[in-house]
């Protein structure tokens, strides 16, 4: 009886449909590319001419790319590279750069915002967070500003109703816990799956806090604390003028953004 030929292919075998996959990627990535420029050409022609960053709409796009099945491709794996696609066309529609306030670490928060931003866009250090919202406020500006026990930079955004938080960093748990937040000056837009940003200066305990949103069925995690003031997360969109949130302890409060939650949750 003849031994049957093994089905497994050879290394050569699977080394050249890697060159032929690798070959159609490029393809259809220059074909996606060659769209968001035109894109910018509509945008243009319409008479839009505001920064393009939509992070509602990126967060919407990766869900259901998550969403699809797959039989071996990993959630960061996919994640990044769409990360990397979208920051590529965002660049193409303007001015596009991110100033990064790492506190503690800033090596660690350079290597998560482009892990979040993509290789696309200018990114450059400062020494302060001030610094990075100063930047934030330029058109194509994005500051990337670190949490820190004793920098209450955050609550600063109480007073500027034009910046806001739009997302945290990183974006996937996977990645690491919570260390940073995105500010720019950007529709911030609910995507059915969010984390507000709420600052309070109740001098309550934030156990006390939390108990105080549950009984008005807001479900509040302390994040940070710093200067007799402090950062709770709200599971959900909340908008500013939230009557659960005038009801909540504290005289100076309010919702500085909302973050899609980390696409790995």
């Amino acid at each position: 009886m003849a031994e049957s030929k093994s089905a497994t292919p050879t290394l050569q075998d699977v080394r050249a449909r890697i060159d032929a996959i690798d070959s159609e990627l490029l393809t259809l990535i220059d074909e996606r590319s060659a769209l968001a420029r035109e894109v910018v050409a509509a945008k243009l022609a319409a008479g839009e001419t505001g920064f393009g960053l939509r992070p509602g709409r990126e967060a919407q796009v990766l869900r259901k790319l998550l969403a699809t099945r797959r039989t071996a491709a990993r959630t960061p794996l996919v994640v990044r590279i769409w990360r990397e696609l979208m920051a590529d066309s965002l660049s193409l529609q303007g001015p596009f750069n991110i100033s990064v306030w790492g506190g503690r670490d800033p090596g660690r928060a350079m290597e998560l915002t482009r892990m979040r931003f993509g290789a696309a866009p200018a990114v450059r250090q400062v020494a302060k967070p001030e610094e990075a919202l100063a930047a934030a406020r330029t058109k194509g500006g994005v500051a990337v500003v670190a949490l820190t026990p004793d920098n209450a930079w955050w609550a600063r955004l109480l007073a500027e109703p034009k910046l806001r938080v739009f997302t945290t960093l990183p974006c996937l748990t996977a990645w690491g816990p919570l260390t940073g937040l995105g500010v720019a000056e950007v529709e911030i837009e609910p995507t059915g799956e969010d984390r507000t940003f709420w600052v309070t200066d109740a001098p309550q305990a934030s156990r006390a806090i939390e108990e105080a949103l549950s009984r008005d069925g807001v479900a509040a995690t302390l994040l940070v604390e710093a200067g007799g003031l402090k950062l709770f997360i709200l599971s959900g969109f909340y908008q500013a003028g939230d009557e659960r949130l005038a009801r909540a302890p504290g005289r100076l409060s309010g919702v500085i953004g909302a973050a899609p939650a980390p696409l790995d949750v």
